[in-house]
């Protein structure tokens, strides 16, 4: 009987705390300092409007008012950090090769009509601007404007040139960067830890074990944004129709577990962003 009221008084003390500190995460964590804020992401640039991850889709993204540019980085044969999303160039240049394969001067411009990620039988087909540009360039373009670096491959030295370019040009309070790989994003972290990071998939789902079982409000959180998209995404990659019944029931329970407001405001009292990201921008 002792052993019983023991466990219980524990475990509704445990339930009480975790809820108070899922409420108010301040009463033991600091909240993050958020140098901007982010609420309308334009992904590449907005590649449902324009070629993906070009200056023209940057600069037509900025002038209609996105709060953040995203783009991917790679870097060359001669040491170059180009703004591209494939490591290969089939599909944006019609190349059979990769771009680490090729010095600067040597990358192909873009096809004048590309898919668009994430939107089934959808293309858009750009103007004169084609080239592959470099990131010195969009920060030279954009010193504004909050930028979230994709770095696409787990390259020790394009992770530290990308930092070294954030420095640079004193973008540290400017700029998030990661990756899906938890692994380039623990060398983004050790690499500078002033850039904020974003949450890895593995860390993801990570955070929402840690939700589900009441332990997110005692673990501090190095990320500062997080980015996930809808999973009901997959029928806009498909015709919903045509999904069977299995996927269409992962697609609700992902979107179940994952869409949670009081996931989203604990994770934002503790000064972390969670964004969204569009294919147009507003």
């Amino acid at each position: 009987m002792c052993a019983a009221v023991y466990v219980l008084s524990t475990v509704t003390g445990y339930v009480l705390t975790s809820a108070l500190l899922l409420k108010c995460p301040n009463l033991l964590h600091r909240r993050k300092r958020e140098t901007f804020l982010s609420r309308h992401i334009s992904h590449r640039g907005g590649a449902g409007e324009n070629l993906e991850n070009t200056m023209t889709a940057f600069k037509h993204a900025v002038d209609l008012g996105t709060d953040m540019l995203e783009l991917d980085c790679h870097l060359t044969k001669d040491e170059q950090v180009v703004v591209s999303h494939d490591t290969n160039l089939q599909r944006v240049c019609g190349v059979e090769a990769d771009i680490s394969s090729m010095t600067y001067a040597e990358l192909p411009p873009y096809l004048c009509k590309l898919g668009v990620t994430f939107q089934k039988e959808c293309f858009c087909e750009g103007g004169e601007d084609k080239r592959i540009p470099l990131l010195r360039d969009v920060f030279d373009a954009f010193p504004n404007t909050p930028i979230n670096i994709d770095i696409k491959v787990n390259n020790n030295t394009l992770i530290k040139k990308v930092s070294e370019l954030v420095v640079k040009y004193d973008r540290e309070n400017l700029t998030v960067w990661g990756n899906s790989s938890n692994q380039i994003v623990k060398k983004c972290y050790k690499e500078n830890p002033q850039i904020p990071v974003l949450f890895s998939l593995p860390r993801v789902l990570q955070l929402l074990g840690l939700f589900y079982t009441g332990l997110l409000p005692f673990v501090p959180l190095k990320e500062q944004f997080l980015e996930i998209p809808m999973p009901s995404i997959i029928t806009k990659l498909q015709d919903p129709s045509r999904l069977t019944r299995s996927q269409r029931f992962v697609a609700w329970l992902a979107d179940t577990l994952l869409m949670r407001k009081s996931l989203f405001q604990h994770l934002t009292a503790r000064g972390i962003q969670v964004c969204h990201i569009s294919l147009k921008v507003p």
